[in-house]
């Protein structure tokens, strides 16, 4: 049984990056390529958001976990806001 490996950021990436070229470059889009084209730079640009999500979630939970003393010295400079 063979592995897939999911498509990366950059290959989806790439593949937006083609299809906007392709498109600025045509005087005329043939008809019959855009819904096709249309549907690949959708599932690609779903891909990279997901990606992107995924990568923010991670840091931004990386960064909670490593970092409590950032919390307390929050939570103590907002006390000290008080009157």
């Amino acid at each position: 049984m063979t592995q897939q490996t999911p498509e990366s950021f950059k290959e989806n990436y790439q593949k937006l990056q083609e299809i906007a070229q392709k498109l600025s470059d045509s005087s005329e889009v043939d008809i019959d390529e855009l819904v096709p084209m249309v549907d690949e730079a959708t599932r690609a640009y779903q891909l990279c958001k997901s990606r992107i999500e995924a990568v923010e979630s991670a840091l931004a939970n990386r960064l909670e976990h490593d970092n409590p003393q950032d919390k307390e010295l929050e939570n103590h400079d907002e006390s000290n806001d008080l009157p």
